[in-house]
């Protein structure tokens, strides 16, 4: 069994030629070897059966939804301009195809921006988002009345973070309104949009991450700060050394790790990225040459995220797994102790004719809180 689904069994159960009791109680090993080959929806289903099989999915759903184990959210586009989503695990070779006719049905003709905070976060043509649980079916809408985001653009990058210990939510995006760009947030404890301007001598805001309960955000010129969402302000953090030449916003993110905030910097033409921890004692970017044990998940123009301990995972440590689009996604790894190792990783056969697109990382474990006593 699994290691993340390890769960005491009832005595005399074997998991080989077992007999059901008399009251058609199934041994939890056998559940847990029917609920592997579910889909999302069937999942849902899976607790109604009785009771038995009600008190394992309560142990097995809690599992699955944190399991660090990356997922790729993917689209597919076939005849009568039906689509259809899917999240495949390449370590299991497996698509789960997302069936939630009520949450996706509205939301063929909307733009895919990220996943945040078990969320998928869409633009709607109807000038709102649309934040989609696909593990709780749990659907947001947001309308947007202060400005207008034009449809035919998706927002560079969004973040989904909650209260904490609360289910008030903050929703940060970059938009594309006209010739220029904007960094705009919206909370539900005002049900109110505030669009957030940086001094010209700053840059203007590429990415932000949620790290030790604050919001980062950092701009064109590599410089960082901390989002006050309190008075719609930045704080920037003084940094003695910044790295040179003003970065693109399709290849820099902020990363958290391991209780480290890292920037990844992906440079034309070379799949290695150029990764930097900010050292808040010496105030500076510190160039790193190794990842240690950590791994860097990319979907191109899409997401970045990092993984401590991928070998549990059957990800390897250094590296760095790179998820192309056109004509059909795949997923190469690149090895920081090998630089010349190219590694192409097979991705779960697509479960439906037509045309396949990777839309980015999902890592369902990650629920990003902030903290507002903690802004000053």
């Amino acid at each position: 069994m699994p290691k993340e689904y390890q769960i005491k069994l009832p005595h005399n159960t074997t998991g080989k030629n077992v007999k059901v009791e008399e009251n058609c109680e199934l041994p939890w090993d056998v559940l847990h070897i029917i609920a592997k080959r579910l889909d999302f929806d069937d999942l849902f289903h899976f607790a109604g059966v009785c009771t038995n099989w009600r008190a394992f999915h309560k142990i097995y759903w809690r599992n699955f939804l944190t399991s660090q184990k990356p997922l790729l959210l993917h689209k597919s586009y076939h005849g009568n301009n039906q689509s259809l989503y899917t999240l495949g695990s390449i370590s299991d070779q497996k698509d789960y195809c997302l069936k939630m006719k009520s949450c996706f049905i509205q939301s063929t003709k909307a733009i895919y921006v990220s996943s945040s905070g078990r969320y998928f976060i869409m633009l709607a043509h109807d000038n709102s988002f649309l934040l989609i649980n696909p593990f709780t079916r749990i659907k947001k809408v947001i309308n947007v009345s202060t400005f207008e985001v034009k449809f035919q653009y998706s927002a560079n990058n969004a973040l989904l973070a909650f209260g904490k210990s609360s289910e008030e939510f903050v929703l940060v995006v970059i938009c594309d309104l006209n010739v220029s760009r904007s960094l705009n947030v919206y909370q539900s404890r005002n049900c109110g949009w505030v669009t957030y301007s940086t001094m010209e001598n700053q840059g203007r805001v590429v990415n932000f991450v949620v790290f030790q309960y604050k919001i980062y955000v950092i701009t064109d010129k590599a410089n960082i700060g901390v989002l006050n969402l309190n008075s719609a302000s930045i704080k920037f953090l003084e940094l003695k050394s910044t790295p040179r030449g003003r970065i693109p916003a399709y290849r820099c993110w902020l990363v958290c790790c391991d209780e480290q905030l890292l920037m990844v910097d992906f440079i034309r033409n070379n799949m290695l990225p150029n990764v930097y921890k900010i050292d808040f004692s010496t105030m500076s970017y510190v160039k790193l040459e190794t990842l240690g044990d950590i791994a860097l998940f990319y979907a191109t123009c899409r997401n970045c995220y990092a993984l401590s301990d991928p070998n549990r995972w059957g990800y390897q440590s250094n590296s760095v797994y790179i998820v192309d689009s056109p004509p059909y996604p795949k997923c190469t790894m690149y090895s920081w102790d090998d630089k010349k190792l190219q590694k192409d990783i097979t991705l779960p056969s697509p479960t439906s004719p037509g045309r396949h697109f990777a839309l980015g990382w999902s890592f369902r474990h990650l629920r990003d809180e902030v903290d507002y006593s903690l802004v000053e």
